[in-house]
């Protein structure tokens, strides 16, 4: 009768033991449509974090982007999200777009990759500073995008009218492109990540001045969208340009709920951070994926991810 109960008792230890050993977490990544960068991104992820041996088997999902994944992670029907910043901002307040919805349980599990903004000419304008642009033609972006969202915050932190004191037109990205090598326009505003195939495309032909915007500007930019942030486009990003490029820069996020495991939040961050080069082989952006970039905060963080960037010297805020 002893040996019975040893016998089982034994077994199940080796039950538990082996439950434990092979527990594993399963992760479903919310990332975008087929042809941006959000979705092949959220692939590459995926794999590295299924075969970190951290116990977590992950699958990414196609999205409409930043809206829906915002409400997939909040209701927990995805475990990460990725998001524009801007977006983000709107769903963690609950204003804007989410106003029906109401603030959302998001946390930032770390920055991605930044989408600065580019204002564009070419050496033939004679346009080298900000305030050149007054008269001049510019594309503001197509109507209703992000690029002239983002470009008439900055104008108006700047006292610019785009109906007034510009020959506005509101160009494509693709249609931005032509005119700036036709001469048809003087200058365009874009939003996108570095290095940007339209301005490379521009530069091809022509000899391009990419415009600073000033501090002053950027600092009321800052200041009254809490989802913007400085950023200087690095020189050497396009030919021929030896100076670093004041601008402003919308985010773009991995976000999770703040309900996520502390323990689990942590793994996934590292995981990703630390396989940065293998991500760069399909996804230039994750050169972005450094502890100094990967803490930008415009949200609070979630406490897991907030243990990494502590190790690595880097408070941030934890609601």
């Amino acid at each position: 009768m002893k040996k019975r109960t040893l016998l089982a008792v034994a077994l199940l230890s080796l039950v538990a033991f082996v439950g434990t050993a092979y527990a594993v977490t399963y992760i479903t990544i919310a990332s975008g449509g087929i042809g941006g960068t959000y979705y092949p991104l959220g692939g590459v992820m995926a794999e590295i974090l299924t075969k970190a041996g951290i116990d977590v088997k992950a699958t990414s999902r196609a999205t409409s982007a930043s809206r829906e994944n915002c409400r997939l992670v909040a209701s927990g029907r995805a475990h990460i999200g990725m998001s524009m910043g801007s977006t983000l901002y709107q769903a963690y307040t609950g204003t804007e777009a989410f106003e029906e919805d109401g603030a959302l349980p998001l946390r930032i599990l770390m920055h991605m990759y930044p989408a600065p903004h580019h204002i564009v000419t070419t050496k033939g304008t004679g346009i080298t500073k900000f305030e050149d642009i007054i008269g001049k033609r510019v594309s503001v972006g197509a109507p209703g995008g992000g690029d002239q969202v983002l470009t008439n915050m900055i104008l108006e932190a700047a006292g610019i009218d785009p109906d007034k004191d510009i020959k506005k037109q509101q160009l494509t990205q693709p249609e931005g492109v032509m005119a700036l090598k036709d001469g048809n326009v003087d200058v365009v505003f874009w939003n996108f990540a570095t290095p940007g195939s339209a301005v490379l495309e521009v530069a091809a032909v022509r000899d391009i001045v990419m415009i600073p915007i000033p501090q002053d500007v950027v600092d009321k930019v800052v200041e009254k969208f809490p989802f913007m942030f400085p950023y200087k486009i690095p020189k050497g990003t396009y030919p021929g340009k030896e100076e670093d490029v004041l601008t402003v820069a919308d985010g773009n996020f991995l976000v999770v709920n703040k309900d996520m495991d502390e323990e689990l939040a942590y793994k996934l961050v590292k995981t990703i951070i630390e396989n940065r080069e293998e991500i760069m082989k399909s996804i230039p952006q994750a050169e972005h994926f450094v502890p100094e970039e990967a803490s930008i905060a415009i949200i609070p963080v979630h406490p897991g991810a907030a243990k990494y960037f502590k190790e690595h010297g880097i408070e941030v805020p934890v609601e």
